[in-house]
């Protein structure tokens, strides 16, 4: 499980590459405001593992709010096998950030 920044996830969803985005917020806080990840809150990962497994090969990027819950949920889906798990540092919080100071 490694740390991707919110900069370079902004990079990778703008460059268009394909790799499957986590957001493991519960599904309040998805419907209040989202980056159009799957919502798969971190509670509900073990019972949904299934869903998961197909991805084992591919990167998965998970996020939250700020970052503690995506570590979680990234740490369990590498225990679990999956190879390229990343969780955002500093979550949808960081990530949103960057567009009020127009970083790019």
């Amino acid at each position: 499980m490694q740390h991707i920044d919110p900069l370079e996830l902004k990079q990778k969803i703008q460059s268009g590459k394909k790799f499957f985005l986590l957001d493991v917020r519960e599904e309040w806080e998805y419907e209040e405001d989202n980056i159009g990840g799957e919502n798969i809150p971190l509670g509900k990962i073990p019972k949904r593992l299934d869903e998961l497994n197909p991805l084992k090969h591919s990167e998965i990027i998970c996020h939250c709010r700020t970052g503690r819950r995506s570590h979680q949920a990234a740490k369990y889906l590498a225990k679990q096998g999956f190879e390229k798990v990343y969780s955002v540092q500093g979550g949808l919080e960081a990530y949103l950030s960057l567009q009020s100071t127009g970083q790019d």
